[in-house]
């Protein structure tokens, strides 16, 4: 699964977004998800895993 699950989430953001007509939200969260896709991508496909929270050896949390 790797962090994919990180699409999912700003998927469901930007669909409760533009339900709610926050319009402006909604194209900043896209642009967010074009990033998120383009960084996993250079990771590989979901980098070292793990789900929300995880964090690899050495890790802070930000």
């Amino acid at each position: 699964m790797g962090h994919d699950w990180i699409i999912d989430v700003l998927t469901d953001m930007k669909t409760y977004a533009q339900a709610n007509g926050m319009d402006r939200l909604a194209r900043k969260v896209d642009e967010t998800l074009a990033v998120a896709r383009e960084e996993l991508a250079q990771a590989g496909n979901g980098g070292s895993g793990g789900g929300p929270g995880a964090m690899g050896s050495g890790s802070r949390p930000h």
